[in-house]
């Protein structure tokens, strides 16, 4: 998994540093509202299907009308429950978890065709999101009875996906609908793959330890130009 992010993380910066310098320089700043979920070992399987709230702070520099660096902290509850999944073993199994996500996250946003703020002339534009996320979250573990435990606080790294549109509002507004993706380099968001360091965890183990969580948030964000 470390290679696997080395790797990732020398082909953004590279792409970064390969961009030219745009003329125009517009900075944002604005918030993100909506939802979240998880797609892990518990609970539904459905890729997108925010269950809890997700809100956070957003801020863009726009270096180009084609490309931004973008800066983000959002906060998340996360929750998945086997009831409310279609496959019958889950649902015969019966684990739920709850979580809280805190995520920092820093990389490019790039444009299918120029997005011009200066023009002064209403634009829209779909978009394309990646960089590198880091995370804290509730390390925890599930035991044999169904019953879930908290036990300590972890942080891991994840690679976000992410998919909008975004237009203006007014001369000063943005507003943007987008779906995030973000792999993570963890298996334990869940509770399926507890690493206690003070017992054996074996036991604690459960669902595909091959595959780590990902986790999305869906929601609309607004910004303001400066």
């Amino acid at each position: 998994n470390f290679l696997k992010l080395m790797r990732y993380l020398t082909v953004v910066f590279l792409v970064l540093f390969s961009l030219h310098k745009g003329a125009s320089q517009t900075f944002e700043l604005g918030g993100f509202v909506g939802g979240a979920n998880v797609i892990g070992d518990v609970g539904s399987t459905t890729y997108v299907n925010p269950n809890t709230l997700a809100f956070g702070g957003i801020f863009k520099w726009n270096r180009s009308e084609r490309h931004s660096f973008r800066f983000s902290a959002i906060l998340a509850k996360a929750e998945g429950n086997d009831a409310d999944s279609k496959e019958g073993r889950r649902k015969q199994r019966g684990y739920s978890f709850q979580n809280n996500i805190k995520e920092f996250s820093a990389g490019l946003e790039y444009t299918f065709w120029e997005f011009n703020l200066n023009s002064g002339a209403p634009t829209s534009a779909p978009y394309l999101y990646t960089g590198i996320t880091y995370f804290l979250y509730k390390a925890s573990y599930i035991s044999g009875s169904g019953v879930y435990t908290e036990y300590d606080q972890a942080g891991a790294f994840a690679i976000p996906m992410v998919l909008g549109y975004k237009a203006t509002l007014s001369t000063k507004l943005i507003g943007a609908f987008e779906i995030g993706a973000r792999y993570s380099f963890t298996d334990d968001i869940d509770a399926s793959n507890p690493v206690l360091g003070y017992q054996d965890t074996e036991d604690l183990k459960f669902g595909n330890q091959n595959n780590n969580d990902w986790y999305v948030f869906t929601g609309i964000t607004f910004s303001f130009t400066f």
